[in-house]
């Protein structure tokens, strides 16, 4: 009996066997396009985050999200008393130092010079009279060297008034230098506090709200223009292939049933060591009617593309080179583009050879 059920198993096996029919199928002149897959996101072109470059509280906020802004419109206003004291005092020091204002120290020190001038010249006078006296034999030896010692001291005390003058001139500009320049620094901290656009274009995310404290760490806004472009990421096996201005086939969720049309603009050389990609940023020929940023999309950067081609599918392939024949025939092919549908034959079968499908 158990023999039996075997001899039922065994034929009811050789049945099913001869009823399994086998795909054929024959090749196609149609297009083939070879292709680099890429995935990517959509961003606003010059994109960027806006950093606080001072510390301080979120005080005013002046735009919203979704809303336009031209280059230099203030978008936030922190406050940070101590940098608005510190502020404050560096202007009172600027005032006190300033050059014109000062100018009476500087005119009491050249009064000085003149004094010494003068008394120089007048002892000058005194020492030559002096002299001619002391040549007709008039006056004594100490006379004579009294005048002397006055005239060298006149000499002496001018150079010192003459120094004098010039150092406090040049402290006087020193400091009245270093007191605007401080102002300067103030004022470009004082800046500091307000947030300005760097772009025209649109406000696409405020990340902070009123009466938080921010730091140069947080990004407070991202920023960029209403023209889009994509950030493609290609891997390392393909980035050889990708030259730029070559077509990109792109497909969106957010836009299903679709195909836009693009092209590479830039290739970045170096590649990301964690992922093993490389960032391609291509634009739209024809931008879609709506997007924002960081919509994710699947590209295909087209590499070669052939017309008229003689194809069959790809699965029809056995070890990438060769096909069974409807005879059973082994037959090996010349391949040329191919992807993953399709593959062109170059030569090895006509457009009315019949090949089988593979058995998996």
């Amino acid at each position: 009996m158990k023999n039996a059920c075997r001899l039922i198993i065994s034929i009811s096996s050789i049945f099913l066997g001869c009823n399994n029919s086998t795909e054929t199928t024959t090749p196609k002149t149609e297009d083939v396009v070879e292709s680099v897959y890429a995935s990517g996101i959509v961003k606003s072109e010059n994109q960027y985050e806006a950093y606080s470059k001072a510390s301080g509280i979120v005080e005013m906020i002046f735009v919203k999200e979704g809303e336009r802004v031209i280059k230099g419109t203030p978008i936030f206003q922190l406050e940070n008393i101590s940098s608005t004291l510190s502020a404050d005092n560096v202007r009172l020091l600027a005032l006190a130092n300033d050059y014109q204002l000062n100018k009476e120290k500087l005119a009491d020190a050249k009064n000085i010079v003149e004094y010494a001038q003068k008394k120089k010249a007048n002892d000058s006078l005194m020492l030559a009279r002096q002299q001619a006296l002391w040549r007709q034999n008039i006056g004594s030896k100490i006379e004579l060297e009294q005048k002397e010692l006055s005239f060298e001291n006149a000499k002496v005390n001018l150079k010192k008034a003459q120094v004098a003058y010039e150092d406090i001139q040049r402290q006087l500009k020193l400091a009245a230098d270093q007191s605007k320049n401080n102002l300067k620094i103030a004022q470009a901290s004082d800046n500091d506090l307000t947030i300005r656009s760097e772009e025209d274009g649109c406000v696409y995310k405020i990340n902070a709200e009123k009466g938080e404290l921010v730091t140069s760490m947080k990004p407070l806004a991202v920023i960029g223009r209403e023209a889009f472009i994509m950030e493609l990421n290609v891997d390392e096996f393909d980035i050889v292939k990708i030259r730029n201005g070559q077509k990109i086939i792109v497909k969106m969720d957010s836009y299903k049933n679709q195909v836009f049309e693009a092209s590479v603009r830039v290739i970045y050389p170096m590649m990301d060591e964690r992922t093993r990609t490389f960032k391609v940023e291509a634009v739209f020929l024809k931008q879609p009617p709506k997007l924002y940023p960081n919509l994710t999309l699947e590209a295909n950067i087209v590499i070669n593309e052939k017309k008229n081609a003689l194809t069959i599918p790809s699965n029809y392939l056995v070890n990438d080179s060769t096909v069974i024949l409807e005879d059973g025939t082994i037959k090996t092919l010349k391949i040329g583009l191919r992807d993953y549908n399709i593959a062109e034959v170059i030569s090895g079968i006509d457009k009315n050879t019949k090949i089988k499908k593979p058995q998996n």
